[in-house]
């Protein structure tokens, strides 16, 4: 009776670490979320900038492969290194890190408005993925002005 005892157990443990390394599996993707986004109103009537903050709290990076609004005719990424401008075709969105667009830093262009975005209205956005897929996020137009670190 003990002898047959053994197997089943063996059995059940090997169950239990399985079950236990597929509940991790969840991590193993990128989980993405969208925060502090905003555009301030645009002096010009065909080019705006955009910010927000792309946080992955998965355990897989992803990267942001383009942006897309019907507010634009083009939306371009630049990343600012020593105070130069650079286009770019992707950004890489770390494993439990964040992706920062900021006024001097990492930020959106948005190119041919079709409309000037006004303080107070919302601008939608479709932030595409290469692993993760399409997130759409509404960005609030800000005083031209507008400082996150005030709010003002």
């Amino acid at each position: 009776m003990r002898r047959s005892a053994l197997p089943v157990l063996a059995l059940t443990g090997a169950l239990a670490l399985a079950g236990c390394g597929g509940s991790g599996d969840g991590d193993a993707k990128a989980k993405l979320s969208v925060s502090s986004s905003y555009m301030p109103q645009p002096v010009s009537a065909d080019m705006a900038a955009g910010f927000l903050t792309i946080t992955n709290k998965g355990g897989t990076q992803d990267e942001l492969t383009s942006v897309t609004s019907d507010t634009a005719g083009e939306i371009t990424m630049h990343d600012t290194v020593g105070g130069a401008m650079e286009e770019v075709t992707s950004f890489t969105v770390p494993a439990h890190g964040q992706l920062v667009f900021k006024s001097g830093g990492n930020h959106l262009m948005f190119e041919k408005l079709k409309r000037r975005p006004k303080q107070g209205q919302t601008i939608p956005l479709t932030l595409t993925f290469a692993k993760s897929g399409p997130l759409t996020v509404e960005m609030p137009v800000k005083s031209a002005t507008y400082n996150p670190s005030t709010g003002h």
